[in-house]
């Protein structure tokens, strides 16, 4: 028989409909055959012995710690001073950050020119900084340069020079950023959620500013905010290195000895509020995807339940565990990742749960986190799951004691929140000994999913009917181009009228 059109198209329609037969059962029988074996069990911990220490405070009140780390020749110098965002004044927020960023632009002696030579010409790093509970500088030099570098460590951080020129420039910097910053949403969704756990408690506050706080603050305001907490007995030294105890010492008493020891203000500010529900959607219409952010008040860092804490919400949404992740991502297939973390601050802290996922799939992602955050409460986390994330934990904290920089962060970590070095000694025994049921103590103790502070970031027109039935009914919406975290509705203030125009015509 001749093989004809219509014979052609009979025949490749039944090698299609064979192949889609075929097709599902090879698939089915290559789903069988994928291997079935859980992931392998991590190695045995190896031995960690942290490093000699000596600690030791100057007759000016500058707490020095020194620690012997010999494996290589190099000497890391950090200084925490005790006053970040959080010492803000009102209306200046902001200052902290913008004197951080000056500190290694030009002091009263080098300008900013020289200080990068002079870090460069002995082949170290200087870098500054500041946080919401503290302002630092950190040096690390070669050993042949220990002196080198604690001096210029010493003029950055005693005597800034704050030269016009340069706050405008830092200042221009920092608005652009912002610029850019208050379009993204997974910015604005940490910026507003911020905003919500701690309420107008500076914590609460962003602490690079706004646009108009920024745009107040003076020379004179720099001066002085270093005046009143640049001081030596409001200020920690690690020096982490190939040096001696007694050669660390001395230089710094040579080299700090002479810095005048001052009363501190005393603090004024008062705590965070407590949890309380608050849904807020903030509106952008352009966005394919919803930035989400779920959690609440927590814990400060000194506080006898922070481990535990940590490693609870580490199960929820961390490393080693992630129940969060596997739900969202491997089983529902919503977002692309998932995570929750614990941020514990001097004053207070906050758990936070996020992600981001389709318009059209916002109010399920968000049903699904707070079902997990209720699930730790009302159920005993298994062995398995603990184990996994004591591993992680235990397993990783040798890498942050490799080198004398990483050493010298976890020491001032420590010292700053009055908390005794031993803490870093045991930390693998402590996190070893948690159990399932310190897990499930601290959930019902710390969190409380009727006060959950929730922040959606994207186009509410397509998530918000979602939400009904989800039990977040009743939200606040503000437009992104409206929002101002530093007002109590979060939207920002109407412009003042223009006074209405005056008769031109002629007077009688």
């Amino acid at each position: 028989m001749p093989f004809s059109s219509s014979t052609g198209l009979r025949w490749l329609s039944a090698c299609f409909a064979s192949a889609a037969v075929l097709i599902p059962l090879a698939a089915e029988s290559q789903v069988k055959n994928w291997p079935t074996e859980p992931a392998p069990l991590p190695l045995p911990a190896r031995e960690v012995t942290f490093p000699a220490y000596e600690i030791k405070s100057l007759p000016n009140g500058l707490k020095v710690v020194v620690v012997l780390h010999h494996e290589q020749p190099i000497v890391s110098l950090r200084m925490l001073v005790r006053a970040g965002s959080a010492a803000d004044p009102h209306d200046k927020e902001g200052l902290a950050s913008l004197l951080a960023s000056l500190l290694d632009q030009g002091t009263t002696t080098r300008s900013a020119q020289q200080i990068a030579d002079q870090i460069d010409s002995i082949g170290g790093e200087l870098s500054v900084g500041a946080s919401s509970d503290l302002t630092f500088a950190s040096v690390v030099v070669m050993k042949d340069s220990f002196a080198a570098g604690l001096e210029l460590l010493s003029d950055v951080v005693r005597n800034p020079a704050f030269n016009v020129e340069e706050i405008e420039r830092q200042r221009q910097q920092t608005l652009s950023g912002l610029t850019v910053s208050n379009q993204d949403p997974d910015y604005v969704a940490s910026t507003v959620f911020d905003r919500l756990v701690y309420g107008f408690h500076p914590y609460g506050l962003p602490s690079s500013g706004t646009p108009r706080t920024l745009a107040s603050i003076t020379a004179d305001d720099l001066h002085a905010f270093h005046e009143r907490n640049f001081v030596p007995n409001n200020a920690i030294l690690a020096v982490v290195g190939d040096v001696t105890a007694d050669e660390a010492f001395a230089n710094a008493d040579r080299v700090l000895g002479s810095w005048a020891r001052k009363d501190l203000p005393e603090p004024t500010v008062a705590d965070p509020p407590l949890p309380t529900r608050r849904v807020v959607v903030v509106d952008k219409p352009d966005a394919v995807q919803t930035e989400i952010r779920v959690g609440q008040l927590a814990l400060p860092r000194n506080h006898p339940d922070y481990l535990a804490m940590d490693l609870a919400i580490r199960i929820l949404g961390g490393e080693g565990s992630n129940r969060l992740y596997r739900v969202l991502r491997t089983d529902r297939g919503l977002t692309y990742g998932a995570q929750a973390d614990l941020s514990a601050l001097e004053q207070a802290g906050d758990f936070v749960a996020d992600t981001d996922t389709r318009t059209e799939t916002t109010g399920a992602a968000l049903r699904l986190i707070v079902d997990e955050i209720n699930r730790l409460q009302r159920e005993r986390v298994s062995d398995r799951e603990l184990s996994d994330a004591q591993a992680y934990m235990a397993g990783s904290f040798p890498l942050t004691i490799e080198t004398p920089d990483a050493i010298a962060s976890q020491i001032l970590n420590v010292l700053f929140y009055g908390l005794p070095l031993s803490e870093l000694e045991t930390y693998r025994e402590r996190v070893n000994a948690i159990t399932p049921e310190d897990i499930q103590r601290v959930a019902r103790t710390y969190l409380h999913p009727d006060r959950l502070s929730v922040v959606l970031v994207g186009n509410a027109a397509g998530f918000a009917p979602q939400l009904k039935g989800l039990g977040f009914d009743s939200y606040d919406l503000v437009s992104l181009r409206d929002l101002d975290v530093t007002t109590a509705d979060l939207h920002r203030p109407a412009a003042p009228a223009a006074p209405a125009a005056r008769p031109t015509g002629p007077r009688d």
